[in-house]
């Protein structure tokens, strides 16, 4: 393999050991992701297109943004206020590449915040061909005596509840060739015994995509969902169900014998966001799992 293989040259455990309050900060992490993807290269594939990235700060959010900034479209981020201090860098870095991005600060769990999400996307950046549903929330109970009805509806309000608000109001402004990516995980075929409410949600994901797929394709919208492994993002340090010494670890059980960089995920959702790409391709999910078969 040559030097610059990405397959390779990644980061693998061990990792700092380290642990987050929830949701984490991408700026606090000792090991930052990498988010830059400079042995990728833009073709102008989104030129003129208008998304919306919920979790846009930091991890695989903020490559998304990134990576549509470089192929010409403008983007809005939502966040939580936490998060304020990833956004304003995921600012600067996509207004680097001439292209828009809006800062939306709030709650995906609250339906109006949802619904302010996508008005002030098509007010501000004029109009909305693209959604990525991919905020997420995690935490690991290894007994479900130990998930809290308020904990399980957390995490359904914030994984599943806010894609299809979000949809719903996203889809009445979107044109054919417009498209709606999600992000799933592997955990939803998995089934971890630690992530029982963030593992069934994800479950959900995928038959929602697949399912709102046949609703749209006739209107020329597709929808499909990327599925990833295990990435190094804030979502997992911040997780208080692990600890430090596994966090240390993180990705090491995967064939490739490590977690992706969100450098490494980000790239599909061009491909699924592209019509010229994927125009055949809607109902889908896209594993992306370090070699781990489905």
């Amino acid at each position: 393999m040559p030097e610059h293989s990405q397959i390779q040259n990644e980061p693998k455990p061990p990792f700092p050991k380290q642990q987050m309050k929830s949701p984490g900060v991408e700026a606090e992490m000792d090991l930052r992701p990498k988010f830059e993807a400079p042995l990728y290269k833009e073709a102008g594939k989104l030129q003129g297109k208008k998304a919306l990235i919920t979790g846009g700060d930091s991890g695989i959010g903020r490559a998304v943004a990134l990576l549509y900034a470089r192929e010409g479209a403008d983007v809005a981020i939502t966040f939580l206020p936490v998060e304020r201090e990833d956004a304003e860098e995921t600012k600067i870095d996509v207004e680097a590449f001439d292209r828009k991005c809006i800062l939306i600060e709030g709650d995906l769990t609250d339906e109006k915040f949802c619904q302010k999400a996508v008005e002030e996307t098509l007010d501000q950046l004029g109009g909305i061909d693209i959604l990525v549903s991919n905020a997420a929330h995690q935490m690991r109970k290894s007994d479900i005596a130990d998930i809290t009805s308020e904990e399980f509806e957390r995490t359904y309000r914030t994984n599943i509840f806010a894609y299809f608000h979000l949809a719903k109001a996203a889809i009445p402004h979107m044109k054919p060739g417009s498209a709606i990516i999600a992000t799933s995980s592997e955990t939803a075929t998995r089934a971890p015994k630690d992530l029982l409410d963030y593992a069934s949600t994800k479950g959900a994901i995928n038959t929602f995509t697949k399912s709102l797929a046949q609703q749209l394709i006739e209107k020329g919208i597709r929808v499909n969902a990327v599925a990833p492994g295990p990435v190094w993002t804030p979502l997992n340090p911040s997780d208080e169900g692990t600890t430090k010494e596994r966090i240390s670890e993180f990705g090491s059980n995967q064939p490739i014998k490590r977690p992706a960089q969100p450098e490494e995920i980000a790239p599909a959702y061009v491909f699924l966001a592209s019509d010229a790409d994927s125009s055949y391709i809607s109902g889908a999910i896209l594993p992306e799992m370090g070699g781990e078969p489905m």
